[in-house]
């Protein structure tokens, strides 16, 4: 198993970081670090030895927090900031039709199966909709909200 990245390489967090558990002095759920920033690997290790975990010191947040390496990518790397991330609850901001046919009404909720950056047009998403059980369906960001507005990713 070869580590991506070495001591002292700048990274950008693709996913927010929340405390797990093992971040001391926080409790688990407490947000810790914001997707998009960037923080530099201080230490690299494996855990269950199947997984390269980075220590990454994030000096804009003042934590050194482990990252999974699917988690990262170079600071240079090309990044699309998106509103939403995996698992984010969202609801529909528009009626979705197709040839006519309405597939999920306003307001319908659904969960972020995969976020893609690179989509034409901009930020779009893979959402899983309730009232479409086993479809999912390519969204783009415009059409989405936060399930629940005060409880938006930060």
């Amino acid at each position: 198993m070869n580590a991506r990245w070495d001591y002292g390489e700048a990274v950008r967090l693709i996913r927010n970081v929340r405390n797990d558990g093992t971040y001391p002095g926080m409790d688990p759920g407490d947000f810790l670090v914001r997707r998009g920033s960037v923080g530099y690997v201080v230490d690299v290790g494996t855990f269950l030895q199947d997984q390269v975990i980075y220590s990454v010191n994030f000096l804009d947040e003042g934590r050194i927090v482990g990252c999974r390496e699917e988690e990262l990518i170079g600071a240079d790397d090309p990044w699309t900031p998106s509103r939403f991330e995996f698992r984010d609850k969202v609801r529909a901001a528009r009626t979705l039709s197709v040839d006519g046919t309405v597939l999920v009404a306003t307001g319908d909720t659904g969960e972020v199966v995969k976020v893609l950056r690179d989509a034409p047009g901009g930020v779009a998403y893979h959402i899983h909709f309730d009232t479409l059980p086993g479809r999912v369906l390519q969204i783009p960001e415009p059409l989405l909200e936060a399930r629940d507005p005060a409880g938006a990713t930060e």
